[in-house]
């Protein structure tokens, strides 16, 4: 089918450049019958047109029909192809000479104007590539790249496949359902696949390798399907790795590749290997940084482990053996001191504990709050008092409005995230001092903040306060630096922010916030 439509067109182009003379005959014919003057010349308008409309074949042709049309026509004796002057072959001669070279310079001009156009195309396109497989979303990538592709060399349909030996995985297709599934199915062998052609060198440029016929070992009747002699693979690889294939389709119609076409696909799966190679490189990176965050996180957990663990745990150990002691005496206040120390160490394991818990589970992203509708202030006051053990030497004040409506939110999570807040402000401020909770509605939601009157925070610690385990390095408090990554990461968890800065007249206050969506009806 192919070869018949190609010899249609190449017999038309030449019936075509013999039209073109018939009509300069006609031409010269009325010149002729206005003036006896030798018209000859206008006949390399027609060689002229059919080189840079058909080419260099046609063109000679028209120079050879003008030189016969010319001879029958015009010379004596007419309508036979004798020359009956001697002069007359002298004039023939240098119209078929003349004829034959404007054929030649204006078919060559014609070639060199296309193969720049095609070099232009060949350079635009891939540019264009180039800028598409810069996209960081490699899959967005590829799929541009493909319909791209399919419209420059106007095919059926192209898949991209990429994946590790043999194993498929991502894909990027665009044309008909039909195409494509003819593509699917010939993904494993292909009619045709491009060889890897050579490189380019200092002296020499790059080439692309020739077409090779794939040849099933069965039987051709279980390898060939209607269609599949239109599917060409072009291999994609990196550093000689085969990282995935082009699929190419071509039209029922169409011609084969050209050796543009051919220079073209090779550098597009050049550059879909290294596109691929990237990613393979950012996943690698990705996962090499996961480990390293992990052991990080790892180095920590044991840092705190070894510490902020065995510390109350020595206390709870020694105060539970002294109660066990039965050579000792003790009076009922030193058993009572005991039993508090106990139970306050208790309850500070009990946090640390629930403070780890909680930072696996944000680090795991598994956290989903469980929100309902809670009174907000009267939250603050239990955590308020819960922690008075903590805060006595110093003064709680509340500000909070009286008329607070009900406000959406995990009350496990919020209570977790106050306790952490008001334990670190008792930490880093010293005796005598005031911790001030404050509560107010903004245009979106509510805005909760824990101020103390200490030190502040150290330069750029705003930054980087809310990280596991970060503790400044000027600190003398206690702490394993949970707290406020564990608050952080609550806050998000229920819609909401948080930050830390420091107060103009000295220390450090620390708010989040919290959205409000519609009122409940009972509040309304």
């Amino acid at each position: 089918m192919r070869r018949f439509v190609r010899a249609r067109r190449i017999i038309g182009a030449y019936a075509l450049a013999l039209v073109l003379v018939g009509a300069v005959t006609v031409v010269i014919a009325g010149i002729r019958q206005a003036s006896d003057v030798d018209a000859s010349m206008v006949y390399l308008l027609a060689v002229i047109g059919s080189a840079i409309a058909f080419g260099r074949g046609p063109a000679i042709v028209a120079a050879i029909a003008s030189f016969l049309a010319y001879n029958f026509f015009f010379i004596q004796p007419h309508y036979t192809f004798r020359v009956g002057d001697d002069e007359e072959w002298v004039a023939l001669a240098l119209l078929l000479m003349t004829g034959v070279i404007t054929a030649q310079l204006a078919a060559m001009l014609r070639e060199r104007v296309t193969h720049a156009e095609r070099r232009e195309k060949e350079a635009v396109v891939l540019y264009d590539m180039v800028r598409l497989m810069a996209d960081p979303d490699v899959e967005s990538a590829f799929t541009a790249v493909a319909h791209r592709l399919r419209s420059e060399l106007h095919l059926s349909a192209v898949l991209i496949v990429s994946g590790d030996q043999g194993r498929m995985t991502k894909e990027a297709a665009a044309g008909d359902a039909r195409s494509m599934q003819l593509a699917r199915d010939s993904n494993a062998l292909p009619d045709k696949i491009l060889g890897g052609g050579t490189q380019a060198t200092t002296g020499s440029t790059a080439e692309p390798g020739r077409w090779i016929r794939v040849i099933d070992p069965r039987s051709a009747r279980s390898r060939m399907q209607p269609g599949q002699e239109r599917v060409s693979s072009v291999p994609i690889a990196s550093d000689g790795e085969r990282l995935g294939a082009l699929i190419l389709v071509r039209d029922a119609d169409s011609p084969s590749f050209s050796r543009v076409d051919d220079r073209l696909l090779s550098a597009v799966a050049s550059q879909l290997g290294l596109a691929v190679q990237r990613l393979r490189l950012q996943r690698e990176a990705n996962e090499a940084e996961a480990l390293r965050r992990t052991d990080e996180l790892r180095t920590a957990l044991l840092n705190a482990v070894s510490h902020d663990l065995r510390t109350p745990l020595s206390s709870i150990m020694a105060s539970a053996g002294s109660l066990l002691q039965t050579d000792v005496v003790w009076s009922d206040a030193e058993r009572a001191d005991f039993a508090r120390a106990v139970l306050d160490e208790s309850r500070r394991l009990d946090r640390l504990v629930s403070n780890l818990l909680n930072l696996s589970r944000i680090e795991a992203g598994s956290i989903r709050p469980e929100k309902g509708w809670y009174d907000l202030p009267s939250l603050c006051n239990e955590v308020a008092g819960r922690l008075r053990p903590i805060t006595a030497p110093r003064g709680v004040v509340l500000d909070m409005p009286e008329d607070m409506p009900p406000i959406p939110f995990d009350y496990v999570h919020i209570d977790q995230v106050l306790t952490n807040l008001l334990e670190n402000a008792a930490k880093h401020t010293p005796a005598a001092t005031e911790i001030r909770i404050a509560v107010h509605l903004t245009g979106d939601g509510v805005e909760v903040s824990v101020s103390d009157a200490g030190p502040g925070l150290p330069p750029l610690a705003t930054e980087r306060i809310f990280k596991p385990f970060y503790r400044p390095a000027d600190s003398h408090a206690p702490g394993t630096g949970l707290g406020l990554a564990v608050a952080k990461g609550l806050v998000e968890a229920n819609g909401g922010r948080i930050w830390a800065e420091n107060l103009p007249g000295g220390g450090a206050r620390f708010a989040f916030t919290l959205p409000i969506v519609d009122q409940p009806a009972a509040a309304a």
